[in-house]
């Protein structure tokens, strides 16, 4: 009988998002469900590359199969190199690889090719990868984009498993306002910076709020400046829970432009709260729930393109509700819940 379950991940100090949203809200499910919970995390550093290769190391040279005399019955293995740790009933929920080795390999957010080491290290990863998951008693993904990359560049056979968003309980719609917000850590991955440069093509009227944790304030401020644009958009960095959710509520609409992203809150969010949701077509699990012109719309990465969505909502204020409210419902018509993922790792685990 299955009672005291490990979530095995990795955690960058000082750095939260979506990935440790992801392992709370399973830990807490399980705890909900009876089990004995805990998590496991060890930090991570990807340069120089040969520090990926010692953080893969110490996971598979960790024993995990009892702590403090009490046995382990289940390991579940989240982000690598954390999903390579070795036991006997391990089930993996990944949320994604090594980006760097795989889809942002040869990119601008690609940080591994820069290195001497870099493609050694990479077909290193690759064979980890390849030799390791395998190992587990079923393999699931965090969505479609990370269920795709796994079979493409690993071949290997996946499940996306859906869960319901971190704010999926206290969201809810509001009016259409007259700004599109995007909450997101500001980041070169999550390309604010076209939205930033987009506001200066606007031909309506619409506003772009932009709220999330950022590193480098005068970065954006100054492309703020450069473009000209203080009067459009407007930065609040790191607000309150209770401040989001008022401004998902009353957005004319959402706003999520990430590269290849592995799943994305964002999308969830912003059609659980009855908008309509701009995403890229280049955007990964960002995209995968969005249908073009019904719940929100699919643009090209290019300012002006993104422009020309946001001036087509302001113009039709009747159109933003209709493609919200589809959006809702169709969520809410795929009733994701944290039981279903609780029940489909432990049925898993055999």
């Amino acid at each position: 009988m299955l009672r005291n379950i490990l979530i095995c991940t990795t955690q960058v100090p000082f750095t939260k998002g979506g990935a440790e949203s992801h392992v709370a809200g399973l830990r807490h499910a399980l705890i909900e469900a009876g089990y004995n919970a805990e998590v496991v995390a060890l930090p991570f550093k990807w340069y120089p590359p040969t520090e990926i290769m010692r953080g893969a190391m110490a996971w598979r040279m960790l024993d995990v199969t009892a702590a403090n005399g009490t046995p382990i019955d289940l390991v579940i293995g989240m982000k690598f190199p954390a999903y390579l740790v070795a036991h006997e009933r391990k089930v993996l929920w990944i949320l994604h690889q090594h980006r760097a080795a795989y889809n942002l390999w040869g990119t601008p957010f690609d940080d591994l090719s820069m290195y001497p080491e870099g493609v050694r290290v990479r077909e290193w990863i690759h064979h980890c990868d390849g030799r390791f998951i395998p190992e587990a008693k079923r393999v699931f993904a965090n969505s479609k984009t990370v269920a795709q990359r796994l079979k493409r560049y690993n071949n290997i056979e996946s499940e996306p498993l859906y869960h319901p968003p971190p704010r999926a309980e206290r969201l809810h719609g509001g009016e259409y306002g007259d700004y599109i917000f995007y909450p997101s850590r500001l980041e070169p991955q999550k390309r604010q910076e076209l939205l930033i440069e987009a506001a200066k093509h606007l031909r309506t009227p619409v506003k772009i709020v932009l709220a999330g944790d950022l590193r480098d304030r005068k970065h954006y401020e100054s492309l703020i400046a450069k473009h000209g644009v203080r009067e459009r958009v407007c930065l609040k960095g790191f607000i309150a829970e209770e401040e989001i959710v008022e401004l998902y509520a009353n957005a004319l609409g959402v706003c999520y432009l990430p590269f290849d992203e592995d799943y994305g809150y964002v999308t969830l969010e912003g059609m659980l709260a009855a908008k309509p949701v701009i995403v890229p077509n280049d955007g990964g699990g960002a995209t995968e729930f969005i249908e073009h012109e019904q719940d929100g719309l699919i643009v090209n990465p290019e300012p002006r393109a993104i422009a020309d969505a946001l001036d087509r909502l302001h113009a039709d204020r009747a159109r933003a509700p209709r493609m919200g409210e589809r959006g809702q419902e169709k969520l809410l018509s795929m009733k994701l819940s944290w039981k279903n993922v609780v029940e489909k790792i432990v049925s898993a685990a055999g």
